[in-house]
């Protein structure tokens, strides 16, 4: 679409999309004359920049050495990078990104397609953009099956740790601890070092990379108590926990719920957790949402938030202390045999 004049009160403005990258902005002026030698010389300077500017002739690579250079995450990049290497980025489709998530993962599901392939790939692009290089761009991501997340509760922490003590392993049952008590993400967890910690205090720094930003978060007595539990020498560079990233928890993670006959949930039910205890604890989402780092609200309530499974809660419409007395143990029976076994 060529630029275009219309009128808004007595100003001409201009419109239009040059190169899949949108052009707005004000003539400035009644005279439509005017107004139109504007627009074209608008839309003049907007191709010249488009041809002739820096990011002419950008590839894909180099886009990915700016992005990786501005700290971004570099999960998945390496096989994104190999597959696009020096292709101009400006020939980049979004069904060129499709195919490539099916080329480069033929066997995998919809989800792992988008989060490997096109969420990272669209992110370069459109980091590209912000430097001018190039017009952002929108992938359609692939269908996908939702899966109900099972919060992890403070019954099924106390569980998995207390096995993983037994099992010789008290820095992956403090790594649980903290994980629930604090909202924290496994990569968050796990890039703890004992400089970023103090437990007199009761005070942890975060390093939240996925919105890249910091927090200082509470460490309840509970999460204290099992971090001094871990035998280290508590050097400053010295990770807490003892594991080089979140993914090197998953395979003894899974063992630890096994032996201990406890429902095999991820270590991200731990957050989960820590969002739906608290909520159902009384606390306002806001709050919520400022203890766990969760700078959305929103998010907090559509993924975080998990309704009871108990129908009888209604019973609170018309409680006395006898059926308070009721509700509570059915929820105690309920909590044993569901949220532990």
């Amino acid at each position: 679409m060529s630029v275009e004049i219309y009128k808004r009160g007595k100003i001409w403005h201009y419109r239009g999309t040059i190169a899949g990258r949108r052009l707005r902005g004000t003539c400035g002026t009644p005279d439509k004359k005017i107004a139109q030698r504007i627009a074209a010389e608008a839309e003049t300077s907007s191709w010249r920049r488009h041809l002739d500017g820096p990011g002419a002739h950008v590839t894909f690579a180099q886009a990915a050495i700016a992005y990786r250079d501005a700290g971004k995450s570099d999960r998945f990049l390496a096989a994104i990078e190999d597959y696009w290497k020096d292709t101009p980025i400006r020939e980049i489709t979004a069904g060129a990104i499709r195919q490539s998530a099916k080329k480069l993962y033929p066997k995998a599901k919809g989800a792992t397609q988008n989060r490997q392939v096109i969420v990272p790939t669209q992110a370069i692009i459109n980091f590209a953009s912000e430097l001018d290089w190039c017009a952002p761009i929108k992938v359609k991501r692939f269908k996908s099956a939702t899966k109900t997340k099972v919060p992890a509760t403070k019954e099924w922490i106390e569980a998995f740790a207390d096995q993983a003590a037994l099992d010789g392993l008290p820095h992956l049952a403090a790594l649980a601890y903290f994980m629930f008590g604090t909202g924290a993400r496994r990569g968050e967890a796990c890039a703890l070092m004992w400089r970023d910690i103090d437990l007199f205090a009761k005070q942890a720094v975060i390093h939240q990379t996925k919105v890249e930003d910091t927090r200082i978060a509470h460490i309840p007595q509970a999460v204290v108590v099992a971090i001094a539990n871990i035998p280290s020498n508590r050097k400053e560079d010295e990770a807490v926990f003892g594991y080089a990233s979140g993914e090197s928890v998953g395979q003894v993670w899974g063992n630890v719920c096994k032996r201990a006959g406890i429902s095999k949930l991820t270590p991200h039910s731990c957050r989960h957790g820590f969002a739906t205890s608290m909520l159902q604890a009384g606390e306002d989402p806001k709050t919520v949402a400022a203890c766990g780092g969760w700078k959305d609200v929103s998010t907090v309530m559509k993924h975080y938030a998990h309704a009871k499974a108990d129908p009888t809660v209604t019973d609170v419409l018309f409680d006395t202390p006898v059926t308070q007395g009721d509700r509570s143990e059915r929820l105690s029976i309920r909590n044993k045999k569901e949220n532990i076994a």
